[in-house]
């Protein structure tokens, strides 16, 4: 992706005006496909350094922005707080109705919510403590983590023939990321509520990438101890297990490798046989649904009518899929 496309303003007029109407509590919303009135408002889209997954949210919000008529400027990642202060500083001077913001540090929000003084903020990927939401000024979107970590646990389980006992290797994100801690947890707590004694014999950090997940495997496997899984909090990390055991000769038929994210590479690994399962979390719907409450807060100041909004309208929850061999090619 060229550096210029981060900080052009992708404007154009509205390509349909549809009524926002409420219906047993939901709206009809972008993130279901339909298009809804944007046309006045505008966006400021700041980042930290992108991945895969972030490039596809942050395409999806210029998407999605595009669609539905909102003015869209896309700041450059950001690789420190310090960057992303003075981007959010600059963007509130400039009078922009919401802020999306990938926080670099889901632990400035609360500096980043004073710098935006009276423009919304809508936090995505990168989720802040509950302290710092405040419905319909400073709210979440994304995907409920701990929804992943539970059907990761489920897939494994089924897939051994449901034992009692198992050996888990386990390659968390980045350390104190928000989804790296719910997604690790949420596997733990899911074996643990049923039953199962689950001995990790290998849990480290692979910060989301590949090739520290390739060489953290090949680290584990000189230990010698014997593995039935292997799950990985991203799609990234499962991808480097699998090349590792590629490179290795190890059988991915009998040892399921399962991530998170349902990357285009991931499902292809999938049906070529490499990994077994991975979560589908939709860029596409948290894209979209970034865009709706900011339609929605610029024009009528409550995204009470946005799909998936939660009842204390701090959060948005675009909902997770599992996905197998089953389903892997019909997802990207």
């Amino acid at each position: 992706m060229k550096k210029n496309l981060f900080t052009k303003i992708i404007s154009i007029a509205a390509v349909c005006m549809l009524t926002l109407g409420a219906i047993t509590g939901c709206s009809k919303s972008s993130s279901d496909g339909t298009s809804v009135d944007g046309s006045g408002v505008k966006v400021f889209f700041s980042t930290l350094t992108l991945d895969d997954f972030k490039e596809l949210v942050m395409n999806s919000v210029a998407d999605a922005g595009k669609k539905n008529g909102v003015v869209v400027d896309l700041g450059e990642p950001c690789a420190t707080v310090d960057d992303q202060v003075a981007q959010i500083r600059d963007a509130a001077a400039k009078g922009y109705n919401a802020i999306i913001c990938n926080p670099v540090d889901a632990d400035t929000a609360l500096q980043l919510e004073v710098i935006a003084g009276d423009t919304p903020i809508i936090f995505t990927n990168t989720q802040p403590s509950e302290d710092h939401l405040k419905p319909n000024k400073y709210m979440y979107v994304g995907s409920y983590e701990m929804d992943a970590g539970n059907m990761q646990a489920e897939y494994v389980l089924k897939a051994l023939g449901n034992p009692k006992s198992l050996n888990v290797v386990l390659f968390s994100g980045q350390p104190g990321h928000p989804a790296a801690v719910s997604r690790t947890k949420s596997v733990k707590n899911y074996f643990k509520k049923n039953g199962i004694n689950a001995n990790f014999v290998f849990n480290d950090t692979a910060y989301w990438d590949t090739d520290k997940a390739a060489e953290g495997f090949k680290t584990f496997l000189k230990t010698n101890q014997p593995y039935d899984c292997v799950i990985c909090n991203n799609d990234s990390m499962a991808l480097g297990v699998v090349q590792a055991m590629n490179e290795l000769g190890i059988s991915t038929a009998d040892i399921p490798v399962v991530g998170i994210d349902a990357t285009v590479d991931g499902c292809q690994s999938i049906m070529d046989g490499g990994m077994q399962f991975t979560v589908y979390q939709s860029a596409k719907g948290q894209g979209e649904a970034c865009i709706e409450v900011a339609i929605a807060l610029a024009k009528t100041g409550t995204a009470k009518d946005v799909q998936y909004v939660t009842k204390d309208l701090r959060y948005v929850w675009v909902p997770f899929t599992p996905v197998d061999k089953s389903n892997a090619a019909s997802i990207n």
